[in-house]
């Protein structure tokens, strides 16, 4: 009797883990870095290298607004103070941008984007809820 019970409680346990790792591989994808929280905003920034980019760059389809942030040049840039407020003129988020690419989860609304990268302040209104909508602030 006992063998049968550890044989159903290894079964159960390998069930669970072939269940758990999927999961956890679609909560955060390969390459990703984490998400971070800042009130009722998730965002995650980063770009950097060629993995990362990449990686980034698929995920803008699941997020409601995707930030770029380049020279004219098209050289992506880092270190990006982003400010984002909502319609009553409140900061939803204000963070620095740790990478080229953000990838921001609003609430459906209407938000103006400020990004001020080497003392220049460049703005972007942007509506969220109707697909991925992506802001590209060249410097």
């Amino acid at each position: 009797m006992r063998a049968s019970f550890q044989t159903l409680l290894f079964r159960g346990a390998v069930a669970g883990a072939c269940i758990a790792v999927p999961w956890s591989a679609q909560a955060q994808p390969a390459g990703m870095p984490a998400m971070r929280s800042q009130g009722a905003v998730q965002y995650v920034c980063g770009g950097i290298g060629s993995d990362e980019s990449t990686a980034m760059r698929a995920a803008m389809k699941d997020h409601p607004l995707a930030l770029l942030f380049a020279r004219a040049g098209g050289e992506y840039l880092a270190n990006v103070d982003v400010t984002v407020q909502d319609a009553k003129g409140g900061t939803a988020l204000s963070m620095r941008a740790s990478g080229p690419v953000c990838l921001i989860d609003l609430p459906a609304g209407r938000y103006t984007v400020q990004a001020t990268s080497e003392g220049t302040t460049k703005s972007e209104a942007v509506t969220v809820g109707s697909g991925p909508k992506t802001a590209d602030f060249r410097f």
